[in-house]
């Protein structure tokens, strides 16, 4: 085993945090990358330092021994939590002061899977902007295949924290490092990345868009067709990221407990994401009705997917209605966030996905009216009947980036041992009696007038 010094350049990744959110909410974006590149240089340092603490082995690259790491002082690190809700409500919140290298490491990695979220979050953007121009088939492929990616990235990292965390014997100092919490993550990115392998394929979405979109020219639509197999399909995957987020709402909701918890607002955006993922599926067993004909039975499961979104039944907005105005106000809202390019997307995908349902009802109501006449099912005469998910996507190992040898050697501490020079120095008793031998020719008593004045320099 080798010594290894406690140098590590940690002040880099909390500069550039420091940095990002002082930038404007226009620039944050494409600022991102940034992050990530900050985090990865500063990971492998933290690893190897955790590593030499526990004795373990293979962190780095070309060598397979043991690191061995000795702490001049205990650590002294703050964090401030970003996802734990504030004692004092509108303000942030407090700083924490942690004492131990292993939980700068879940603050650390925490951090690289906020990024990756926000990463995915910025590359969705661009298709729901209905102010400039209408984004493409194939743009829009690449925009929804890199989001997945990076939600995939954040829940590997979670998933990694997560096992991590479940060994733990202390309890964490906040909600933010929690296990639950971890595990919560893990699973909303999976949530996030199955409905994505929905969306790419799922053309009604960009239909809606593209006719709110003032500066499109176009004025008459094809309708969108989706095999009968591909839309149950699509179904099942959409059941399989409501089940994925069902279990995330539930373990940030056991993280609430105590004195530190969750912030309420990503406790209702997973509530939310559940809401949408099944509405999606219901449209979805509607769309696979309509194709074989049965445009009743594709009626009832625009019903069920409107009861799941928590909207009214339409015959409860006949008149006045004040839910009415308020869905209508909140749609305004949410329309001038997105271009505005901060605060959108809070409600996870319910406003979207309701604008679709209502269309393809409104569609299909005035078919069914006119030329099928048949009847619509209740909602839960269908519910009763949901399939089980099907997954598309499995959360893989994060592979933690690895330190190099360069940068290994570079940080090992000199070693503890005496110069190679051939002579042993002096023992403390032989100095003590090299003190007491008189200097040559001095007189009887006057050695310590020779030694102090052989310490002087004349020139």
């Amino acid at each position: 085993m080798r010594s290894f010094s406690n140098r590590h350049p940690s002040r880099g990744g909390k500069d550039a945090l420091k940095k990002h959110k002082r930038l404007p909410p226009a620039s944050q974006a494409p600022n991102l990358p940034s992050i990530v590149n900050s985090l990865d240089n500063y990971i492998p340092y933290l690893l190897a330092v955790d590593a030499g603490l526990s004795q373990q082995r293979s962190l780095h690259e070309a060598h397979d021994e043991a690191i061995g790491v000795t702490l001049a002082s205990t650590p002294s690190i703050e964090w401030r939590p970003t996802i734990s809700e504030s004692a004092v409500p509108g303000r942030e919140s407090a700083r924490v002061k942690i004492q131990s290298l292993e939980y700068e490491l879940f603050f650390v990695l925490s951090t690289l899977g906020y990024t990756h979220s926000q990463l995915a979050r910025a590359a969705l953007h661009p298709l729901y902007v209905t102010s400039g121009t209408h984004v493409g088939a194939q743009e829009r492929t690449a925009a929804i295949q890199t989001a997945a990616k990076h939600l995939l990235d954040a829940a590997s990292v979670h998933d990694w924290l997560a096992r991590r965390a479940e060994g733990r014997v202390t309890s964490p100092l906040c909600a933010d490092i929690a296990a639950a919490t971890a595990r919560a993550l893990a699973s909303l990115a999976l949530a996030e990345a199955t409905l994505l392998a929905v969306l790419k394929d799922d053309p009604y979405p960009a239909v809606v868009a593209q006719n709110r979109n003032k500066t499109d020219t176009e004025w008459m639509y094809k309708a969108p067709d989706i095999p009968r197999v591909r839309a149950h399909l699509f179904a099942r995957l959409c059941l399989a990221a409501a089940d994925h987020a069902a279990q995330a709402s539930a373990l940030a909701k056991a993280t609430t407990k105590g004195t530190s918890k969750l912030h309420e607002g990503l406790i209702r955006y997973i509530e939310d994401l559940r809401m949408a993922s099944r509405a999606r599926a219901c449209r979805f067993f509607g769309i696979d009705a309509e194709l074989s004909g049965q445009t009743g039975t594709a009626l009832g499961w625009l019903q069920c997917g409107l009861q799941e979104l928590g909207h009214e039944p339409k015959e409860a907005k006949k008149g006045l209605s004040l839910s009415r105005m308020k869905k209508e106000w909140s749609d305004k809202r949410e329309d001038k966030k997105v271009e505005k390019g901060s605060g959108w997307g809070a409600d996870a995908g319910k406003l979207e996905e309701a604008r679709v349902i209502e269309m393809l009802e409104e569609k299909w109501t005035k078919m069914n009216d006119t030329i099928m006449t048949q009847t619509v099912p209740s909602p839960a005469s269908l519910l009763s009947g949901l399939p089980s998910g099907r997954e598309i996507h499995s959360i893989k190992p994060y592979e933690a980036p690895k330190l190099s040898a360069q940068s290994l050697e570079a940080m090992r501490a000199p070693p503890d041992r005496i110069d190679d020079s051939g002579e042993e120095p002096l023992s403390s008793d032989e100095d003590e009696k090299a003190a007491k031998i008189p200097p040559p020719g001095a007189f009887p008593g006057t050695q310590d007038q020779y030694r102090r004045e052989s310490t002087r320099s004349y020139y």
